[in-house]
């Protein structure tokens, strides 16, 4: 089962205010970045974080599940992404312990002839 853009937008407002928030349909599910970081997979319109150690020690009793079949465990935020200020300041934890993606490789110009 696909996700419901409209669940992606609101779950979007909910970080509004987190840093730069974009993100990328892959799939018929979603993947929100952070800053340029993938931060959350939203899969069968349930919302999952990616695990860091610093998401975990805030969470503290955290429900861990893939969000497809054949992924390592994200953590389910299952009704908390409702409660803005408690959601924000994970993604911004988040975030902040994700390793800056790397470079893109440029493609390699064609030789003229």
């Amino acid at each position: 089962m696909a996700s419901d853009k409209s669940f992606v937008e609101y779950v979007i407002e909910q970080i509004e205010n987190t840093g730069v928030i974009t993100y990328k349909k892959m799939f018929g599910e979603y993947a929100i970045y952070c800053d340029g970081k993938v931060a959350i997979l939203i899969c069968d319109n349930q919302v999952f974080v990616k695990p860091t150690e610093g998401g975990r020690v805030f969470i503290g009793d955290v429900v861990e599940a893939p969000p497809y079949s054949g992924a390592k465990p994200y953590f389910l935020i299952e009704d908390r992404f409702e409660e803005r200020e408690w959601f924000s300041e994970l993604v911004r934890i988040t975030a902040k312990d994700l390793p800056e993606p790397k470079p893109k490789r440029r493609s390699v110009e064609k030789k003229e002839k």
